[in-house]
């Protein structure tokens, strides 16, 4: 079990471009009738946690709102293990972790066994997901960085890989989940080369999930980033004037230092800071199904209500089929067949823009993202 979890819940994708914006990025969108992805991250963090340990959710200030909205509805003994910290900068994911990790080790609590959890996957079934992060953590809690390797589907480009190496026992002895000792990290490769990993039979896609202890952690960070560990360590752990609550969350919303460390620590990933330069890294081979929807053709088929319509968008449809619809006014489709259409009218607050898209062809949307950016258009975003 972990002691505390850490969800990255800031990041603005734009790959579900127009539903996924500045304003409502992809971790809050609706995924299944239960919910968000977001809301299915803070489930698996609460149930890979003990009763006492705590769920510290970073994501950036104009996210909040959405944090808040989304927590408002657990019970109150759950709602008391969430702590929400404001990002006053955005920085990529190693300012992000270091920063949970010195607040997990804070305030006199020693040192923790943390499991850093993205916030826009998607992974199933849940009980399989724990049984996985058990092994992790008895392997992060012997002072290695624990990841999750995902067995690939085929030889995708999008995804970085992890080389593997010898299967390892447990600190008490065989596991039901493989792990094994990483050799390397391998950035997203060319399709020859993702092709020549799947034959290969040792590599996995790296996950983003990370298991470390705070002691060891904060050590690599000396060792390896150190601009990001001088930032964050000057922070005084925060006292109880520095928080506030916002629908029974409590926010660090006042940690003195804290805009200054964001604003001194350079901007990188954990895999480049600290994750290829450490020597005691293990993987665990995940036997659950994890997914990133990284393009609309992918939240189509995963979304429970695919076969219609998302985000409960009223639809006129005369002689269409197979169009898939997401919006926030009324659509009417006349003589269409397997599109996706993304309307979002703006009145939320975010960007007002409309997708429409051939089926099989959204990976698309990046290109039009940066055509977007070209313009000078970001208020679209």
């Amino acid at each position: 079990m972990f002691n505390d979890c850490i969800i990255m819940a800031g990041g603005s994708g734009t790959r579900l471009w127009p539903a996924s914006n500045s304003k409502t990025p992809k971790q809050f969108l609706s995924v299944h009738a239960g919910g968000s992805f977001f809301n299915d991250a803070v489930e698996r963090a609460l149930a890979v946690t003990g009763e006492d340990g705590r769920v510290i959710i970073i994501a950036g200030k104009a996210h909040v709102p959405h944090v808040i909205r989304v927590c408002g509805k657990y019970r109150a003994e759950e709602k008391s293990r969430l702590v929400l910290i404001p990002e006053p900068l955005a920085k990529n994911t190693a300012p992000a972790i270091a920063c949970g990790a010195f607040y997990a080790g804070g305030e006199n609590r020693g040192d923790r066994n943390v499991l850093v959890l993205t916030s826009d996957h998607i992974i199933q079934p849940p009980a399989v997901f724990k049984a996985d992060a058990l092994t992790a953590a008895a392997f992060s809690a012997q002072g290695n960085l624990a990841v999750f390797g995902i067995p690939p589907r085929g030889p995708d480009t999008g995804y970085g890989y992890i080389e593997t190496g010898d299967r390892l026992a447990g600190p008490s002895g065989a596991v039901e989940t493989a792990v094994y000792k990483v050799r390397s990290f391998r950035e997203k490769p060319v399709k020859a080369v993702a092709e020549a990993f799947l034959s290969a039979g040792n590599y996995y896609w790296n996950s983003g999930m990370f298991g470390f202890s705070t002691r060891f952690i904060l050590e690599e960070f000396r060792r390896n980033a150190p601009a990001i560990f001088n930032a964050f360590e000057a922070l005084a752990a925060p006292g109880p004037s520095a928080y506030t609550v916002e629908g029974g969350i409590r926010v660090l919303s006042k940690w003195p230092g804290l805009e200054e460390a964001y604003r001194t620590a350079p901007g990188i990933s954990v895999d480049y800071a600290i994750a290829e330069k450490c020597s005691r890294t293990v993987a665990a081979a995940a036997r659950f199904e994890w997914f990133d929807v990284g393009s609309w053709d992918e939240y189509v088929r995963i979304a429970s209500d695919h076969a219609a319509q998302g985000s409960g968008a009223e639809v006129y449809a005369q002689d269409s089929s197979g169009c898939f619809v997401d919006a926030d006014l009324p659509v009417a489709l006349c003589g269409v067949d397997d599109l996706i259409v993304a309307v979002r009218s703006g009145k939320d607050g975010g960007p007002g823009a409309v997708l429409i898209a051939k089926k099989g062809a959204t990976q698309g949307v990046k290109g039009i993202v940066e055509q977007i950016k070209a313009a000078g258009r970001d208020e679209l975003l």
